[in-house]
């Protein structure tokens, strides 16, 4: 077996379990990937992408061969969610980097959502749970409710990093408080070990997002000459 169908083919087995390579490499590029965001970085989207391309194979049958009887359209259709998403980000992200995004020594710079933010949220949550729950019961995903928060809360905080929101990480955390059951109960134990390992991460993400609007503005406070402020 050579190392690309050793990626793509590839398993090896926890107990009585099998593992793929690529559910493990997938989510290597979403950790990888998470780092990036935390620090701001550009390249936090295309690596992402990368993982997100793996992974949509890895939640579904019929691409390449998978131990898990249970099919998770809505982990799947995430994956597709998080390309167009990321690509939205990536470009934003860049964008922001070019014209003013360094002043915080990343490529964005961090700040909160506000009542308008959180509204609309709070609207497209509602919305989006309601309608992948229809979308992915009619395709027969397990689990369609937990699955359609998951992708919901996975396309909003996505959305979120891409304007430089800091709730971003706390609707990660609400995804995995979800994620992390479904894929334990489903088989899909690498994703599951992720989901737990990145909520924690997300918290220290949350804070380190604070500390640097916090920093922000304290600086831009005192470089404020008294006439602009006034």
């Amino acid at each position: 077996m050579n190392l690309l169908d050793w990626l793509l083919e590839g398993s090896f087995t926890i107990g009585s379990s099998a593992i793929l390579v690529r559910e493990v490499v997938g989510n290597g590029f979403g950790i990888a990937s998470a780092l990036g965001g935390m620090r701001r970085k550009v390249w936090a989207w295309p690596v992402g992408i990368a993982g997100n391309l793996v992974l949509f194979t890895v939640f579904v049958g019929g691409i390449l061969d998978k131990p898990q009887v249970h099919d998770l359209w809505g982990q799947a259709g995430r994956q597709v969610f998080f390309l167009a998403v990321s690509l939205y980000g990536w470009w934003r992200w860049s964008r922001s980097s070019r014209e003013a995004g360094n002043r915080a020594g990343g490529a964005i710079t961090p700040q909160w959502a506000g009542p308008r933010g959180w509204a609309q949220l709070a609207a497209m949550a509602v919305i989006g749970t309601t309608v992948f729950y229809f979308v992915l019961e009619a395709l027969g995903s397990w689990g369609p409710l937990p699955d359609a928060w998951i992708l919901t809360g996975s396309i909003l905080a996505t959305y979120g990093m891409a304007r430089g929101w800091i709730e971003f990480w706390l609707i990660w955390v609400a995804v995995d408080v979800v994620g992390v059951p479904l894929l334990l109960q489903a088989g899909y134990y690498p994703s599951a070990v992720l989901y737990l390992a990145y909520g924690a991460f997300c918290v220290w993400g949350f804070w380190t997002w604070v500390r640097v609007r916090r920093e922000l503005e304290r600086t831009e406070h005192i470089d404020v000459p008294e006439e602009v402020a006034a």
